[in-house]
C-alpha cells in the first residue's frame, strides 16, 4: 500500500509516518518502480502499535523501547509492565498538574466580573499582581 493508504488504514497521518521513519520508529519502506513508498502489512501493524502507544501518552523514546520489546519474543513481561506502570505514574502527575492549573484559572475567572470595566483580575493574576476585589 502507498503512504496515503497506510495513513488511512493506521490512523497515522502521512506526515507523521514520514517523521516516524526519519527518527527510526518505522523502518524505511521499500520503494516501488515509481519511487513511491510501499508499506507492508507488518509496517501497518507497527504504525497501529505506534498510534495506540501515542493515544495513551507514551513518549517517542518509550515507544521505541516498547517496539523493541514487542519484537523480542524472549522478553520478560515485567519489562513491559515497568514501562506501563511508570507511564501511569507520569500521567497521574500530569493530571494533578492540570487540575492545579484549572483551579488557578477558575479562581482568576471567578474574580473577573466579565463586564465593560477595564479592570481584569485574570490579566492582573497572570501578571503576578494581586487580584482586585
Amino acid at each position: 500500500m502507498n503512504i496515503g493508504q497506510a495513513a488511512t488504514a493506521s490512523g497515522v497521518s502521512a506526515k507523521m509516518i514520514r517523521h516516524y521513519e526519519s527518527i527510526g520508529l518505522l523502518e524505511a519502506p521499500l520503494r516501488g518502480d515509481n519511487g513511491y513508498r510501499v508499506y507492508s502489512p507488518d509496517d501497518l501493524k507497527r504504525l497501529v502499535f505506534i498510534r495506540h502507544a501515542r493515544d495513551v501518552g507514551f513518549a517517542l523514546a518509550q515507544i521505541k523501547s516498547l517496539l523493541e520489546l514487542w519484537r523480542d519474543r524472549g522478553r520478560a513481561s515485567a519489562d513491559v509492565k515497568r514501562i506501563a506502570v511508570d507511564q501511569i505514574a507520569a500521567l497521574k502527575t500530569r493530571k494533578r498538574e492540570i487540575e492545579t492549573m484549572i483551579a488557578g484559572l477558575e479562581e482568576l475567572t471567578f474574580a473577573c466580573h466579565g463586564d465593560a470595566q477595564a479592570a481584569c483580575p485574570i490579566l492582573d493574576g497572570l501578571a503576578g499582581q494581586a487580584k482586585a476585589d
